[in-house]
Formats: C-alpha cells, structure tokens, sequence
C-alpha cells in the first residue's frame, strides 16, 4: 500500500480496510448491526424509538436523542448514518449522535432506513424523506419545533441528505434549515479525481465505492437520477444551506468538493471544510485532536444556524 501522510492521531484505522467482497457479504455484516445497548441507560440523554411508514407505506424505526430536562421546541436534527448504504449506524455514529443533541442543543432523529442491497435505490432515501414528513407533522408531539428542522448525513448518509433536500425542494415540501454533509458520497459516476487516486486508502477507498453503486443502483436507467447521484441534478438552486466537510486521504474527497462548488454556483450558502492528514471515517477517533476541533465546528453552525449562536469552534 502507497504511503499516505496520515495523522498518528488515527492510529490504528489508518491500517485498517474493511474485509468486504460483494454487497452479499456487505449486507449478511450490516444485518447483524444494532444499536448499542447504553443509548438505553444513558444519564444524560432520553432515547426513545417511534415506528413510522417509510417509503411504500413499509415501517421504519427513528431513535429519537433528547438531552435531558429538555425545553420544548427544540430544534431538530433528522440524522442519515453513513455504512455505504449496506450497514446500520456504527457505535460512533451513536455517540455522535448523543454529542450533537447535548452540545447543540436540539433532537437528534436518527433514522434506521432500509439497506441495500435487499432494499436498493429508491427506497432508503425515500424513507428518509418520509421520515423528513413525518418528524415535521408529529413535531408538536415530539417537543420540535416545526420551523427549525435540518438533515444531516456522513458518506452514503450523507447522499441521503443531500437527496432529501433535492427531493423536498422538487415536492414543494418546506426544505430542511440546512445540510449537513460529512465526507458525503454525491457521485454515482466514480469519476473523480480522488476516485481515480485512492483506490486503495483505508477506511474506505475507489474499490468499496464501486461496489456499493452496485449494489445501491442496480439501474442506472431509473428515473430521478439525482436523488441517488445528487450531484447529477440539473438544478441545484433553492436548496438549504450546507456545511460540507472532507476528508484528505479519500475517494469520496471531490463529490464534497463538487457539491459545494455547485452549490454556491447556485447562490446556495456553503461553508466547506477539509480536513487534512484525514482518511474516510476519520471521527471514528473520536478523541482525536483533528476530531474534536471538526465537531466542535459541526456543532457551531448547528447552533448559529438553528438558533442564531455564533459560538467558537474550540477542540
């Protein structure tokens, strides 16, 4: 394997690929996914589930992360976990999770969308659009405010943010108050220049990605392209705000790139972070220095951009 310059901060994953042959083998590891059993008992977060119909009218599980001695109205975040679109949420993504309700402070709904390659393209971005639906109908319910509701999303999740916005914007849905888009993956193509560079990075590389197209879009003839391939659609104008952040050291670094780039060719606010010294997954370190200053900003626009909070991003 090539040297890349990769941070020690990231050690051991800066060793590690992940041991995946066909989106088979991907979804017989990504069915025996669960969430973890502390969300259950935490001290200082409320987590309870809601079943909602997703997309065919089929149920859908959302977790719902509240900081406890909540307000009410609290603004929301409607969380797209990343996984190549084969895995449930990793043990991180739920302590992120549980670190993005608290700090921001707002509800976090993290969807359990449907996974390929059993439920291929369209159906886990349509479940995440219904669950967009649903969370802003029940919102009274919920202690949300209606008004204030983002999307957020790493790597395939955040495709799936990415899609939602696009998708409520062309329904003539209210679109989210903005997307948050970590090392998103916005290109069904592959045929960037990361992609063509880092075919053999860890964590996450060129190879995996062109698996996981397979088995996510068996058809590339489908109708509404975009929704799969965001960065495919031919208008990118009216969509919400984005904080997009990258990573240095990985395939998926140019979809980010791009969609901000097309973003802001649209009039659309984006603030574009790149990490360096950074591979795919990289906050799976969670107390990596490089990690806590790039959440520490995620939470920073989260606040200013719900509730006008121009706090500073500190590690």
């Amino acid at each position: 394997m090539p040297k890349y310059s990769i941070s020690k901060e990231f050690y051991p994953y800066a060793r590690f690929s992940p041991p995946i042959r066909n989106p088979r083998m991907a979804a017989a590891m990504g069915e025996k996914m669960r969430p973890p059993r502390w969300i259950w008992q935490d001290r200082e977060i409320d987590v309870s589930r809601q079943t909602i119909p997703g997309c065919g009218g089929d149920p859908v599980e959302v977790l719902f992360f509240s900081p406890k001695m909540q307000e009410q109205d609290l603004p929301c975040l409607l969380y797209c976990h990343g996984g190549g679109f084969f895995f449930g949420g990793a043990p991180y993504h739920y302590r992120l999770a549980k670190t993005y309700a608290l700090q921001t402070p707002c509800k976090v709904a993290f969807i359990q969308y449907r996974l390929a390659p059993k439920h291929p393209f369209p159906i886990p971005a349509e479940d995440c659009f219904a669950a967009l639906l649903w969370v802003r109908g029940n919102a009274r319910m919920l202690g949300i405010n209606p008004d204030n509701i983002a999307v957020g999303g790493d790597s395939a999740g955040g495709n799936l943010a990415a899609a939602v916005c696009q998708m409520a914007r062309d329904r003539l849905e209210p679109v989210p108050r903005f997307q948050l888009l970590i090392y998103p993956f916005t290109d069904c193509r592959l045929n960037s220049d990361s992609n063509r560079r880092f075919t053999d990075t860890p964590m996450w590389n060129a190879h995996l990605s062109k698996m996981m197209v397979a088995g996510y879009l068996p058809d590339r003839n489908c109708p509404n392209i975009a929704y799969a391939s965001p960065l495919e659609a031919t208008d990118f104008s009216g969509l919400p705000p984005a904080y997009i952040e990258t990573a240095e050291f990985d395939c998926l670094h140019d979809d980010g790139t791009a969609y901000g780039q097309a973003l802001e060719q649209a009039g659309v606010a984006v603030e574009l972070w790149e990490t360096t010294g950074t591979v795919h997954g990289f906050d799976i370190a969670e107390n990596a220095p490089t990690t806590r200053l790039a959440v520490a900003r995620r939470i920073a626009y989260m606040r200013k951009s719900f509730i006008g909070d121009n706090m500073t991003a500190n590690p």
